[in-house]
């Protein structure tokens, strides 16, 4: 199968009217936001045609979604996902919220390890939570940091909320990390809520571990968004080792698009084969960053990750803001490191995924900018 990232045409994703598209003027190159430069798998397009040619436009129903994604993780992760333990909910991000409310106490803080996804400072805030940081080292988890927050925080039921695989560094959590997080959760009594949306994005040199198969009590949210590109069709699967989800308010059921749970089975049953593709040209995309940077700028710090469609460089040699800088010099629209927190500052992200094209004229007008 043909690289999904090389298909799309300059001058056709140039049409699109997505937010990547649309935020900035056109002479500005967008690699901000998580969005690839990929047309959608045909198995996800004959299955949201065949909806709608059936008029099947109403309310998302029974658990195809979660029975697809359960045979997905059982073939890719050798895990056995507990279907009759899930939820359909609108988003990973509103997932969280909503796990939040039924596991932790009244305004409980919620505990993260930056850099990590701003939605995750942005949602708790608004909740009216506090964010307590435990940051990463060298971009992974710090089990002495943890263990040394989780000990100092005093609150009803407080929560940590896991990034698996880390956005934006693409830190693929071990098992032995993971589990050495468990038993720090469980001493101290923190829930622990996984962000694993990323999770099909795992490279070939590197394993995914569910949290969920290393915590009895965890919880998991998971979707198909990232991997197929399906922002556009929102739908994820709430997943626990216990029968608490069934406690969750009903209207939450309500929020999931019938489009997305279709769009989402149909990746997860049916797009392994342009996931591949998509991983081995990711890679390639990763190595080519990696040759452009140490040729045009050295001084950017960079290392290729093992997951998602998102480069982390250290630009701290650049400027003290270079999403800003790159802006305006450049015409290069990446994602500000600032709103990742601790570690985030003098960075920025770079969405590699995009055609090869796309990536080394970024990187030119980058080097011209300086």
């Amino acid at each position: 199968m043909p690289n999904p990232l090389s298909q799309v045409s300059w001058e056709r994703v140039r049409q699109r009217t997505s937010a990547k598209w649309r935020e900035f003027p056109e002479d500005v190159l967008p690699l901000w936001i998580a969005e690839m430069d990929v047309d959608p798998a045909e198995p996800i397009r004959k299955a949201i045609a065949d909806a709608l040619a059936l008029g099947d436009t109403g309310y998302p129903a029974g658990t195809a979604y979660p029975e697809a994604l359960a045979g997905f993780a059982k073939q890719r992760w050798d895990w056995d996902l507990p279907v009759g333990r899930t939820a359909l909910v609108s988003d990973v991000m509103l997932g969280v919220v909503e796990l939040v409310k039924l596991v932790s106490g009244p305004g409980a803080p919620v505990i993260v390890s930056p850099p990590v996804y701003p939605p995750f400072y942005l949602f708790v805030r608004s909740m009216g939570r506090a964010v307590v940081e435990a940051p990463l080292r060298n971009g992974r988890l710090d089990l002495e940091v943890l263990e040394r927050t989780f000990r100092h925080v005093k609150a009803d039921r407080p929560v940590y909320l896991l990034c698996n695989p880390q956005n934006p560094t693409g830190a693929v959590h071990t098992a032995e990390e993971l589990t050495a997080l468990a038993r720090l959760a469980a001493r101290y009594g923190i829930r622990v809520i996984a962000d694993e949306i990323h999770a099909p994005l795992v490279s070939a040199s590197a394993r995914f571990v569910p949290y969920l198969s290393v915590d009895p009590v965890g919880l998991s949210l998971m979707s198909a968004s990232k991997g197929w590109n399906l922002a556009a069709v929102r739908a994820a699967v709430a997943i626990s080792n216990t029968d608490e989800l069934a406690t969750l308010p009903e209207e939450v059921s309500h929020g999931p698009s019938h489009f997305g749970a279709i769009a989402h089975a149909a990746a997860f049953r049916e797009g392994g084969a342009w996931l591949d593709a998509l991983l081995q040209g990711l890679d390639e995309n990763r190595r080519l960053l990696q040759d452009l940077l140490a040729e045009h700028l050295p001084e950017i710090g960079y290392r290729p990750s093992e997951s998602t469609f998102l480069a982390w460089l250290d630009c701290r040699a650049v400027s003290d803001d270079p999403a800003a800088f790159f802006l305006e010099r450049g015409r290069v629209a990446l994602m500000s490191g600032a709103g990742f927190g601790s570690g985030g500052e003098g960075h920025a992200r770079f969405n590699i995924g995009t055609s090869p094209e796309i990536i080394t004229e970024a990187v030119r007008r980058m080097a011209a900018s300086r």
